[in-house]
C-alpha cells in the first residue's frame, strides 16, 4: 500500500499535492524563522534517521531516507510526534537524500520523487501546528580538501537540485548540516542564498578543527560573514562535550547560533558518539548506543544551559525521541500539546508514597 513509485514529472506531482491538500492552497501565514529568533529561542527536533531506524523503517549502515517512499505514514507520524512535543520546525526527511548516497544504494532514479515527497510530508504536518517547514541538505562525503574546485563541480549540482525541489514544493528556510569541511558548507550556503532562502548551516565537531583546518568558531564566523542566518553545531557530540565549543562560537559570532547535540553521554575521553564503547567491546555506534542514552531531564538541562549561553536555535539530533523534545520545551517554559501527558509521578502507586514502608506494599494491606 505504501510503496510509491512515481514516474510523473515534477509539475504533475506538485499539482496532485495542491489538489489534495487544503493546507497547500490556503496556508495560514506564520512568523518567519528570523522573526521567531528575534523574539525567543527556536526549538528544533532532528534525529529522524536514528528514530526511524529504531522503529524498523530505516536500514542502519546505508542510512538513506527510503522510508519517505516506502513508509510515508511512518515519516508523517514522527513529524506529528515532534510537532506535538514542541518542535517549531518540521524538517523534510531528505538527509542523505542526495545523488551520491542514493546512487550508492541503487536508487538514484527515485531521487526526485523522494525529495518532493519528503518536503510535501513535512509541509503538510507543519501547517497543522503553525510550525515552519525546512528543506534539508547534508554532507556528501565527496569534498576533497586537496581539490576544492573539482569538489564544487561534483557537490554543487547535488545541492542545487535538492534546493530546487524544496523550493518548488515550498519551504520556509533551508538547513544544511553535519559538515566536516568549511569548504563544503560554503557551497551549500551559496546555493541556498542563490535560491533566496534563509540558511541554517551547522558543522559536526568530530575533532577540534574542521577537516580543512579551521577551528569551529572561525568556521562559523566565516559562514556568518558570507550570509548565513544561523550558524553552529549539530550531531556528533553530546551536551557535555559540545558546550565548550559552543561557548567559543557564541563569543565569536554576533548573530544567531545553533546547538543540536546528540542525546548521548559523551566524555572528554570519548567526545563523540562515534567514540563510545563499552569496556572491552567495539564501538557502540550506531546500533548499540542504548547504554549511553541521556534522559529527558538531562536534555532539558542542556536546553536551559544553551539558552543561558545566548544560543538562539536549540535542538537535538541523532537519538532524539519525542520525550526528549517535550522535556526541552517545558524546560524552556513552554506548554505543548503533549504536555497534557507529562508525568505526574505522585499518582503512581510506588512513586507517590512518601512512606517507604508503604511504597512496595500497595493495595488493601498497604493502605
Amino acid at each position: 500500500m505504501e510503496q510509491l513509485y512515481w514516474r510523473d514529472s515534477i509539475r504533475v506531482v506538485l499539482s496532485r499535492y495542491i489538489a489534495s491538500s487544503k493546507g497547500f492552497v490556503m496556508a495560514k501565514v506564520i512568523e518567519s524563522l528570523l522573526d521567531r529568533l528575534r523574539k525567543d529561542v527556536v526549538l528544533v527536533a532532528e534525529g529522524y534517521m536514528f528514530e526511524l531506524e529504531r522503529r524498523g523503517y530505516i536500514k542502519a549502515g546505508p542510512f538513506v531516507p527510503e522510508a519517505v517512499l516506502e513508509h510515508p505514514n511512518a515519516v508523517k507520524e514522527l513529524h506529528l510526534e515532534f510537532l506535538r512535543t514542541g518542535s517549531e520546525v518540521i524538517i523534510a526527511f531528505t538527509y542523505y537524500g542526495h545523488r551520491a548516497k542514493m546512487k550508492a544504494v541503487g536508487r538514484e532514479n527515485m531521487l526526485e520523487e523522494l525529495n518532493i515527497r519528503a518536503v510535501a510530508l513535512a509541509r503538510e504536518v507543519a501547517q497543522k501546528g503553525g510550525a515552519l517547514t525546512a528543506g534539508n541538505l547534508s554532507n556528501t562525503w565527496k569534498y576533497d580538501t586537496k581539490n576544492p574546485e573539482k569538489s564544487s563541480k561534483v557537490i554543487r549540482p547535488m545541492f542545487e537540485e535538492q534546493t530546487r525541489w524544496a523550493t518548488d514544493v515550498g519551504v520556509d528556510f533551508m538547513i544544511a548540516e553535519t559538515f566536516s569541511h568549511l569548504g563544503e558548507a560554503l557551497i551549500a550556503l551559496e546555493v541556498i542564498k542563490e535560491a533566496g532562502l534563509p540558511a541554517v548551516i551547522t558543522f559536526i565537531p568530530l575533532q577540534e578543527k574542521s577537516c580543512d583546518g579551521y577551528v569551529w568558531e572561525e568556521a562559523c564566523s566565516i559562514l556568518e560573514d558570507n550570509g548565513a542566518d544561523v550558524v553552529g553545531l549539530n550531531c556528533g557530540r553530546g551536551p557535555d562535550t559540545i558546550i565548550p565549543i559552543l561557548e567559543k562560537i557564541r563569543k565569536k559570532v554576533s548573530g544567531y547560533v545553533a546547538a543540536l547535540p546528540v542525546p548521548y553521554r559523551t566524555t572528554k575521553e570519548q567526545p563523540c558518539f562515534y567514540d563510545l564503547k563499552m569496556p572491552g567491546q567495539k564501538s557502540a555506534f550506531p546500533v548499540a548506543l542504548d547504554p549511553f542514552l541521556l534522559t529527558r531531564f538531562e536534555m532539558a538541562d542542556f536546553a536551559v544551559k544553551a539558552q543561558d549561553m545566548g544560543i538562539n536555535y536549540i535542538g537535538i539530533c541523532c537519538g532524539a525521541g519525542p520525550h526528549h523534545v517535550r522535556a526541552m520545551a517545558e524546560a524552556l517554559g513552554r506548554s505543548v500539546p503533549a504536555s497534557k501527558y507529562s508525568p505526574e509521578l505522585n499518582l503512581h502507586p510506588i512513586t507517590g508514597y512518601d512512606d517507604p514502608a508503604k511504597r512496595y506494599c500497595f493495595g488493601p494491606t498497604g493502605e
